[in-house]
């Protein structure tokens, strides 16, 4: 099984929502990019900042390229991600469930965290990964069966 460890949410002004998470739910600041400290109320593209309540990684993103054929002023879920034990195993396995393929690693930026990306049922946008993004949680190898052959109990 793959395990949930990042959710990503397109914002308007990722430090505003930032404020909004940190105290309504008490999330804790991971990390901040892109933001100019003397001018607090503007959100250049890109911005990023990553939460974490300590076991998920919830990244707040306004980006410079539509990632996922939406459109750069959409705001909300953007993806979601599963960490998974090998890319090159998991990619087929997926689009022989009628997930194609959306992104690829030459389409990272070279800062980004390592993650590829399909389209789902819904239309609802996954991506695999590797290593848990920065404020998610370990995740322990015994606990992965890859690529998921079954469904998690």
């Amino acid at each position: 099984m793959a395990l949930i460890r990042h959710i990503a949410i397109a914002s308007d002004h990722p430090g505003k929502a930032a404020e909004f998470y940190k105290k309504a739910f008490g999330l804790r600041e991971v990390s901040r990019h892109g933001f100019d400290p003397d001018k607090p109320d503007e959100a250049p593209r890109p911005c990023t900042v990553v939460l974490t309540d300590g076991h998920i990684s919830v990244a707040l993103l306004k980006l410079r390229k539509d990632q996922i054929g939406v459109g750069l002023e959409y705001t909300g879920l953007h993806h979601i991600g599963f960490v998974v034990d090998d890319l090159e195993q998991w990619t087929p396995h997926l689009e022989s469930l009628g997930a194609p393929n959306i992104t690829t690693l030459a389409d990272m930026p070279k800062t980004a965290h390592k993650e590829i990306k399909f389209r789902a049922p819904d239309n609802v946008v996954i991506d695999i990964s590797p290593s848990p993004w920065p404020g998610a949680a370990p995740v322990d190898a015994k606990d992965m069966v890859q690529p998921a052959k079954q469904a998690a109990e």
